[in-house]
C-alpha cells in the first residue's frame, strides 16, 4: 500500500511530513475525508464520491483562512484518484480517502500581513484504506446520540472549516462511545445545533425538513427568512409587532457549522423529489420534538437517530424520509463504484 507526500508515492509504512511542516508545528492544516475505491472493471478504475465538492470546499475554506489562495483542484483530483488507484485495494473494495494538505514550510509570522497567501507551497498528504464497515442493523434501525460537553464558539472563524484542529471532537466522540451512544451532538455557545461531531444534521418536523445554517449560508439563510415572516410574526419583546423593513437583511450570528458535502448530496436528492430543506437555527426543543433527526458524513452516508440521551425521537424508529435518503445513498454510492 502506498501513499503521496509531497509529490512522491511511498509505502504506506514509511509515508511521514517533514518535521517543521507546519502542519505538525502549529496545526495549520486542512483535511477532507471521502469515500471512494475501485471499480469492478479490468482496470479497477478508482472513483471518489463528489470528488469535486469535497476539493472545491478544501479550496474556498484554504483561501478564506489564509492558507494558499491557489489551491490547484484539479491536480488534487488526480492526487486522489492515482492514491486510490495505488493503494492496494482489490477491485469492488472501497476505501476511505484522506486528503490532508498543511501549511508546510509556511511562516504566517514572517509573511507580510494582508496577502502572498499563495506565495508558498502547502504539504500534501493523501492516503487511502479500507473504509469502515458499518453494521447493517445501525443505519437499518437507527442509532443513538448523546450531548457533546464542549460547545462550538461561531465567533472563532476557524469554526466551520475542516482544520486538523479535531482533538476534542475525537475526544467528544469517545466520550459518546464510552456512554454506548454512536456519536455525539455539538451545540454552540448560544445552545443551537451544529452538528455531530463529524457530521452534519437533518430533522424532520410536520412535514418540514431543516437543517442547522452551515458557514457561508448566513446571509442567504436570513433573506429567506426574512421573506417568509410577516410583520405580526415580529413581535418585540414587549409584545407588540416591529415594522418589517422591505429590502433588509436581519442581523445574523456567524455559523460554527460545516458546509458538509453529505449533507450536500442529501439536500440536493431531497430537491429531486420536489423536497425543499430550509436552513436555520435550531434548538435543542427542536431536536427532542422533531419527527425524524438524521446525521450525514461521507462514511456512513446517512444515520437515522433515534435517541438523544434516553429520550427518544419520535416512535424511537427511522422514519420515511430516512429510509428514502439511505436507500437512495446506497444506489447513488452502488452507482460511482460501478456495481
Amino acid at each position: 500500500m502506498t501513499a503521496f507526500v509531497n509529490g512522491a508515492f511511498v509505502a504506506l509504512e514509511s509515508a511521514a511530513m517533514p518535521a517543521l511542516d507546519a502542519g505538525l508545528q502549529h496545526g495549520v492544516g486542512l483535511f477532507e475525508t471521502m469515500l471512494g475505491g475501485r471499480r469492478r472493471d479490468a482496470a479497477g478504475t478508482p472513483w471518489v464520491m463528489d470528488l469535486d465538492d469535497h476539493l472545491d470546499r478544501l479550496a474556498r475554506s484554504a483561501k478564506e483562512l489564509g492558507l494558499s489562495d491557489g489551491l490547484r483542484t484539479g491536480a488534487l483530483a488526480e492526487v486522489v484518484l492515482e492514491t486510490v488507484a495505488q493503494s492496494g485495494l482489490k477491485p469492488g473494495q472501497r476505501a476511505r480517502v484522506r486528503l490532508t494538505v498543511t501549511g508546510g514550510a509556511l511562516n504566517l509570522l514572517r509573511r507580510p500581513a494582508g496577502g502572498e497567501a499563495g506565495r508558498h507551497e502547502p504539504g500534501v498528504l493523501c492516503t487511502a484504506t479500507a473504509a469502515t464497515a458499518y453494521p447493517a442493523p445501525l443505519l437499518e434501525k437507527g442509532g443513538r446520540v448523546v450531548v457533546a460537553d464542549t460547545k462550538a464558539n461561531p465567533f472563532n472563524a476557524h469554526e466551520g472549516h475542516k482544520t486538523l484542529n479535531y482533538w476534542w471532537r475525537l475526544r467528544e466522540l469517545q466520550a459518546a462511545a464510552g456512554k454506548g451512544a454512536d456519536e455525539a451532538l455539538v451545540l454552540s455557545v448560544t445552545n443551537h445545533l451544529v452538528g455531530g461531531c463529524v457530521s452534519n444534521a437533518l430533522l424532520v418536523k410536520g412535514g418540514e425538513v431543516f437543517t442547522p445554517i452551515a458557514r457561508g449560508e448566513e446571509q442567504q439563510a436570513a433573506r429567506t427568512g426574512a421573506a417568509a415572516q410577516s410583520a405580526a410574526e415580529m413581535l418585540s419583546s414587549e409584545g407588540a409587532p416591529e415594522p418589517v423593513q422591505r429590502g433588509a437583511t436581519p442581523a445574523v450570528l456567524p455559523s460554527a457549522s460545516l458546509p458538509g458535502i453529505t449533507r450536500l448530496w442529501a439536500i440536493r436528492r431531497l430537491a429531486g423529489e420536489g423536497v425543499v430543506v430550509r436552513k436555520r437555527m435550531v434548538s435543542i426543543g427542536d431536536i427532542l420534538t422533531a419527527d425524524e433527526l438524521m446525521l450525514t458524513n461521507s462514511s456512513w452516508g446517512v444515520l437515522p437517530i433515534i435517541g438523544v440521551e434516553g429520550t427518544p425521537i419520535a416512535r424511537a424508529e427511522p422514519g420515511e424520509m430516512a429510509r428514502m435518503l439511505t436507500e437512495a445513498w446506497a444506489e447513488d454510492t452502488a452507482s460511482e463504484a460501478g456495481e
